[in-house]
């Protein structure tokens, strides 16, 4: 069918397209299934490959054969009538299974087995990409970011200086600029760099905030310093207690601030500690607070806790390692109201973003803080008189010397679903979880750790049996209840046809904490979810 002006429609030209991508690909496939009938690994060994002489035929058939085994992987994975793991123990793991071994040897395997080591390998490991699988705050498997990882084992570069990472480079500023835009920085000289991790970024944090306020750390110690305070929630990452501790601050300096029942810090707790730290005599320094808490997603007051830390002069840190996505929707950045005011913040794209992990910015206000921080000039690697401009050597802004290209799956990603896209699949997630907490106020077994509507994706549930409903609320009862999760968690592994994380917190006995980050996620898996636990859990 064609236009008044004799022009096939855009829509026929897509299906032609599509139709020609088939049939190559079909064709492909037909070449490539001939290829691995004739291809005989058994005798085989990595010394055949490439950089071998005449390695180029092996090798090509080799990695033909694993993108074989990585597609299988990659349609079981998105197949929900396919489970999620198949558990094993560690003794049954160490000891083989099936003819799988985790033994070293000392002579070469030929390739066949190391493509069955392959298989095996996925085969028994966990699904995190699968529909059903809801246990971490990073799960899914985006196929353009898995692209992206595979192009950067490829290029197999160090992000330590321009001159062997310069695409690399220009591309994590060119992410930093943007996130610093997104956060409310645009018009300041801001910093960054990406990190292994969210608790490496909290731990930049904290290793900037005591550089800013006192320099001499870095050549004198701890020993030239006054005790200092560190100040968190009660519902924080636990990642700042450890930083306390690698850093020599000490575990016993970070001070515990109160939440409400929704898991907030409150503002006037906050001051409280911060007064009673100075009686003291202590130096008060640095807040970190939190945009989304791990297990209940609970956003801090920010705006609230920028005053006080303006007040007393103290670093602001925002650890929106979890909820620092939701600075893309514009239905739900509200959330994170006073974030342009922090002088760091930790974002992790490999959470509600789906980047494969891991992916993590350590993003800071104030340019250069960074490079005096951390930079030693190492000189065979950060020479002065180089040829370009060599503030692009960005190694020596980091506690690293190696650091791994983070930044290419999230550039290409963002190239891929643009920032629009990013916001779909936000907002959606969120929808799942306010699906999910409306479905269990409405069944009589469940209950609610706490009856309000989830900021983020976090939706934390008990799962009450018909045998402990007939039991008045008391000891008796929570100590039972206590057992419940755990046991159901034990039984979902070993059937592995789900998978839901669990713990108790504070005064609250173990309850099931749910969590949407995987855009393979429909409500019909948040429905059997909640079947396959009263399944497994009735009896109890």
């Amino acid at each position: 069918m064609t236009n008044e002006q004799g022009h096939t429609e855009p829509h026929q030209l897509r299906q032609k397209h599509l139709s020609s991508i088939q049939e190559a690909s079909e064709e492909r496939d037909k070449k490539s299934t001939i290829e691995s009938f004739v291809t005989n690994f058994s005798n085989i060994y990595e010394s055949d490959l490439l950089p071998a002489r005449n390695g180029e035929k092996f090798t090509e058939q080799f990695l033909h054969e694993m993108v074989d085994i990585l597609l299988s992987y990659i349609k079981k994975t998105y197949d929900g009538k396919n489970k999620v793991l198949d558990f094993h123990h560690p003794h049954q793991l160490l000891e083989g299974l099936e003819g799988f071994s985790v033994e070293l040897s000392d002579q070469p395997e030929p390739l066949e087995q190391i493509l069955v080591d392959c298989r095996d390998t996925l085969k028994y490991g966990v699904k995190t990409g699968h529909p059903r699988y809801f246990n971490q705050l990073s799960s899914g498997l985006n196929i353009i970011g898995l692209a992206g990882e595979w192009l950067t084992a490829t290029a197999n570069t160090n992000m330590f200086t321009y001159e062997i990472a310069p695409v690399f480079i220009v591309m994590e500023e060119i992410l930093l600029k943007k996130m610093h835009e997104i956060i409310g920085w645009g018009d300041s000289e801001t910093d960054g760099i990406f990190s292994p991790g969210g608790s490496i970024s909290n731990l930049y944090s904290v290793l900037v905030a005591r550089y800013k306020r006192f320099p001499e750390i870095k050549t004198k110690g701890m020993a030239a310093l006054p005790d200092i305070a560190l100040f968190v929630s009660e519902h924080s990452h636990y990642s700042v207690k450890k930083a306390a501790a690698v850093l020599g601050i000490g575990m016993d300096n970070v001070v515990a601030v109160k939440c409400d029942e929704r898991g907030k810090m409150i503002p006037s707790e906050l001051e409280g500690k911060i007064l009673r730290v100075k009686r003291e005599g202590k130096v008060p320094l640095y807040v970190s607070t939190t945009a989304g808490t791990t297990v209940y997603g609970a956003f801090d007051p920010l705006a609230n806790i920028a005053d006080i830390c303006e007040k007393y002069s103290l670093w602001m840190h925002v650890d929106a390692a979890w909820g620092g996505s939701l600075l893309l929707s514009r239905k739900h950045s509200y959330k994170l109201s006073g974030i342009e005011r922090a002088n760091s913040v930790t974002w992790n794209p490999h959470k509600l973003m789906g980047v494969p992990l891991q992916c993590s910015a350590f993003l800071v206000r104030e340019k250069g803080l960074l490079q005096a921080c951390n930079q030693l000039c190492a000189g065979y690697l950060f020479q002065p008189d180089k040829h370009y401009d060599t503030t692009y050597d960005t190694g020596d802004k980091t506690i690293q010397c190696g650091r791994h290209v983070d930044v290419f799956k999230l550039w290409l990603m963002w190239r891929a679903k643009g920032t629009q896209g990013f916001e779909i699949l936000i907002n959606r997630l969120v929808d799942l979880a306010e699906y999910l907490y409306k479905e269990l106020k409405t069944r009589k077994n469940y209950e609610l750790v706490f009856d309000a509507e989830p900021e983020l994706t976090n939706v934390c549930f008990w799962y009450i049996p018909p045998r402990l409903q007939q039991i008045p609320k008391g000891l008796d009862r929570e100590k039972r209840l206590h057992q419940v999760a755990p046991k159901i968690k034990a039984r979902m592994i070993e059937e592995g046809t789900t998978m839901v994380s669990y713990q108790p917190h504070g005064d609250k006995v173990n309850f099931f904490r749910m969590v949407f980050s995987n855009p393979a996620t429909k409500k019909s898996d948040v429905d059997f979810l909640l079947e396959e636990i009263e399944r497994l859990g009735k009896d109890l």
